[in-house]
């Protein structure tokens, strides 16, 4: 069929993967850092120049990377603002990342439509402080003069997409990309005009959110460009994620996610219902807590890494000789217990040890994320294996708690751009269409993520009853919070 590209423009860099259109084999790569900006803590959410995604875009493409290139796809950071005016100029730079200020513009909306439950009805989410919609409430608060002037809203890709096809009349974003804006139900696939009036004051115009594997358009070069996404969807397609399967993501805090056919309506707020790049769902159910849980107990026992962490982990047993880490160190969103503090539990003389420590903080940790887990199956979601991704996923103490504790295979894919290839494998679908050889509802079946498989196998009844006592400690601790 051809040669494409996918290229994802991070928070930080652009990544360019040129991949054959058949098989998904990476042919080309190509790099660059996003030019640096000013320091960040000025008590709002971080601002970035646009054209820096433009330049850095630039440089990754140099050296002919995209020569024979037939189409390309765009993920990009999720929640980032471009404020357009009428005339398509920036109104300000882009709105990025999020700030605790911001929070207040959180809490005025949530009430403002009248609470969590009203929110998650209406567009599947519940505003937080990084949310698009969180970001046109700062605006209209703050600079209501730049809210005033705001006629036109795109996000990272949305902008990127149109910036490639040199800014046409019609502007495009997809549903993976709408589905974390808090003014797009995936439920009903439909915009809520009336709550970005709600939070900017007035109505604006919002991208036209066409199909998984529609095309945004045509450059004068010929180049295809396909809807683009959001840098979480993408990733999951560059995986090759589906039915039944989820992610468990190790950051500072975690996230977990899952594939499932429909929009999951969660009153409390604690799934976020976000659309894919298939046609499919992504119900994510985010923990505060997870690798933060291990440094912060390195740091306590002296220990310089987190390699050195899971070393002194794999010298205790399972269950920690009875210690058991609540790693709610942050305080917690799933459950929902935003100003508690982390407890340990099962102090006896013989399990005062490091090392016992060191086992509690991965097992906490772990069990933490098998409750957001539990919180999605609890919903009828179908949870057959586990990709289980973040450089802690290496580590051997992870590795060999994991597939008990979650209770399902976990697969542990090799460090690869997955989001810039799920970009180039949405370019290639949308090309494949075009030209007749695909079906507009089948994506192009690309080799799968090269990856260790880890079953539970005999352990699996030891990881239960290590589960089991850490579901107890947490119950005796907080009765009744979490309610999956």
């Amino acid at each position: 069929m051809g040669i494409v590209a996918g290229l994802d423009s991070s928070p930080d860099f652009t990544r360019i993967v040129v991949c054959d259109a058949d098989t998904g084999a990476v042919l080309r790569q190509g790099y660059a850092p996003h030019p640096v900006e000013g320091p960040e803590g000025s008590g709002r959410p971080s601002d970035v120049d646009p054209q820096a995604w433009l330049l850095s875009l630039g440089e990754a493409a140099g050296g002919g990377l995209l020569e024979g290139v037939q189409a390309i796809g765009v993920s990009a950071q999720q929640n980032a603002v471009v404020p357009l005016d009428a005339q398509g100029g920036t109104v300000r730079p882009a709105m990025v990342g999020g700030d605790k200020r911001a929070q207040v513009a959180a809490a005025d909306l949530i009430d403002a439509l009248g609470g969590r439950e009203a929110w998650a009805q209406a567009v599947g989410c519940v505003p937080q402080a990084a949310q698009p919609v969180t970001k046109l409430r700062w605006l209209a608060k703050n600079e209501p003069e730049a809210a005033l002037r705001t006629a036109v809203l795109m996000q990272a890709h949305d902008w990127l997409v149109w910036q490639l096809l040199g800014r046409p009349v019609r502007r495009t974003t997809d549903r993976g990309g709408a589905s974390g804006t808090g003014y797009w139900s995936a439920a009903t696939g439909a915009y809520r005009p009336d709550l970005v009036e709600l939070a900017l004051g007035h109505q604006v115009m919002l991208p036209e959110v066409i199909g998984p594997s529609d095309a945004a358009g045509t450059t004068p070069e010929g180049l295809l460009i396909s809807a683009g996404t959001g840098e979480t969807m993408a990733a999951a397609f560059g995986l090759g994620l589906g039915l039944g399967d989820a992610v468990v993501s190790l950051g500072a805090s975690g996230s977990v996610m899952a594939v499932h056919p429909e929009a999951l309506y969660d009153q409390t707020g604690m799934i976020t219902s976000l659309a894919d790049a298939t046609g499919m769902h992504l119900p994510v159910v985010t923990t505060l807590n997870a690798v933060r849980t291990l440094r912060g107990t390195a740091e306590l026992l002296g220990l310089a890494d987190l390699e050195s962490l899971s070393d002194l982990a794999m010298k205790s047993t399972p269950g920690a000789h009875g210690l058991v880490l609540l790693p709610y160190l942050e305080g917690e969103r799933t459950p929902a217990l935003p100003h508690t503090a982390g407890t340990l539990a099962g102090l006896r003389r013989e399990s005062m040890k490091a090392e016992h420590l060191a086992r509690a903080a991965f097992e906490g940790m772990l069990c933490g994320l098998a409750d957001a887990l539990d919180v999605l199956r609890g919903r009828g979601v179908e949870v057959r294996r586990i990709f289980l991704l973040g450089p802690a996923a290496e580590l051997p103490a992870v590795q060999a708690a994991a597939p008990s504790l979650f209770g399902a295979q976990v697969v542990v894919p090799q460090p690869a751009d997955y989001a810039a290839i799920g970009a180039a494998r949405q370019a290639a679908w949308a090309l494949g269409v075009s030209q007749g050889t695909l079906d507009p509802r089948t994506p192009p079946a690309w080799q799968g993520a090269v990856a260790q498989v880890l079953d539970p196998g005999e352990e699996l009844a030891v990881g239960q009853a290590v589960r089991q006592q850490f579901v107890s400690v947490r119950e005796q601790t907080h009765p009744g919070a979490f309610r999956p």
